[in-house]
Order: C-alpha cells, then sequence, then structure tokens
C-alpha cells in the first residue's frame, strides 16, 4: 500500500513533469571543461550572471592549458563579478592542472575521481557527471534544491549532504537526473525565495487536493 509520503512524492513529479517536460541545466558551454568552469563559477552567483562573463572568458581562454598558463591575477579580474572570484580563481586554475597531469586533459568520469578536483563537491561533481558523461550517481542540492526539498516536506535537514541522501531515497533513480533541473525551474518560475504567495504556486495547490 502506497504511503502518504510516496504519494506526495509521486505528485510532486508528476506536477514537475508537466510544468517542465524538457528540464535542462540554464548554463552555457561548448565542452566539457568549459562545462566544469561554468559550474564552479556559479557558485554563490547566478546562473544569468556566469552566462554573462563566460562567453568572453572562453573566448579569452579556448583551451585548458590556456587555464594552465593563466596569471591568477588577471584570471580574479576577469572572473570577479561572479563573486568569491579569488577562491573560484585558485580553485578553478588548479583544477585545470591537475586535469592536464593526472587525468590527459579529460574531466573524470567517476564520483570518486572528479572529487579530488580542488573546489568539486557533490553538487558540482552530480552537474558535471550528468551532463558531461550522463553519469548520474547522485542529485545535484543547489540553493534552490535545498530551499524546495525542505519546503516541500522531502527533508527536514539543512545540510547538502544529508538533503542528497533523503532525496535519493525518496525519488526514482532514473527521476534524479531531471528532477534537479525541474525543481530549479519550479524556483525560479514560482516558488521564489522572496516572500510571495506560497499557497498559490502550484505543487502548493496539486499536494492540497
Amino acid at each position: 500500500m502506497e504511503s502518504g509520503f510516496d504519494l506526495r512524492v509521486k505528485i510532486i513529479l508528476r506536477e514537475l513533469k508537466r510544468l517542465f517536460p524538457k528540464p535542462e541545466i540554464a548554463l552555457t558551454y561548448s565542452n566539457n571543461w568549459e562545462l566544469m568552469v561554468a559550474v564552479q563559477l556559479s557558485a554563490q552567483c547566478t546562473d544569468k550572471r556566469v552566462n554573462i562573463v563566460t562567453p568572453v572568458l572562453f573566448k579569452k581562454y579556448p583551451k585548458l592549458e590556456d587555464y594552465c598558463a593563466a596569471s591568477p591575477a588577471e584570471f580574479e579580474k576577469d572572473i570577479h563579478s561572479t563573486g568569491f572570484f579569488r577562491n573560484k580563481t585558485k580553485n578553478i586554475l588548479a583544477a585545470a592542472k591537475i586535469i592536464k597531469e593526472k587525468f590527459h586533459g579529460e574531466i573524470p568520469r567517476t564520483m570518486k575521481e572528479i572529487l579530488t578536483l580542488p573546489g568539486v563537491a557533490r553538487k558540482t561533481a552530480n552537474v558535471v557527471l550528468g551532463n558531461a558523461y550522463g553519469v548520474v550517481e547522485g542529485i545535484a542540492v543547489d540553493t534552490h534544491v535545498m530551499r524546495l526539498a525542505q519546503k516541500l516536506g522531502l527533508t527536514k535537514y539543512k545540510d547538502p549532504i544529508k538533503i542528497e541522501r533523503d532525496l535519493m531515497a525518496a525519488i526514482p533513480k532514473k527521476e534524479w537526473f531531471s528532477f534537479t533541473y525541474r525543481l530549479i525551474d519550479y524556483g525560479r518560475a514560482y516558488c521564489v525565495a522572496r516572500p510571495h504567495a506560497h499557497a498559490d504556486c502550484p505543487l502548493t495547490v496539486a499536494l492540497s487536493k
């Protein structure tokens, strides 16, 4: 017999699928390394801002080797508007060198290996592995997913690792990859972080029927 929680999950998945039939990552990139850079830049920054910065950045540094040879001071200026630019510069340029030397210029294909790169935690790892290789080992928990998972009663935790664990237990694995982007799109389009009429949000309405 289906539990109340399982029914709740089923309704959430059904409604998200109806609202966003073809979810996809909002960041723009043309290869796996650019994907990695864009995802790292998106930490504590909007995808919209990242997409303003990366076209110029990717033109200036077209190859992985260009990042390996980049001046940190200059790179900091290039990504300044994404915030936390010193830390992001340190991580991205260090990751470029490790990928070139240890992984022969290719982004690692496993969770274990990709987590060894500077600046890469599970959120970044899930996004990069899923979009680069179709490897789905978890659910990317960004600020939208974190906030909405709590609001929708899918977790009681605030820690991303524990939230991911709860979501992986609740959501069928075949839905993990698309669930992330549907929930992000939902957070942007309907259930924003600022105060609003939450009772009128589509999922709130669907769950109250």
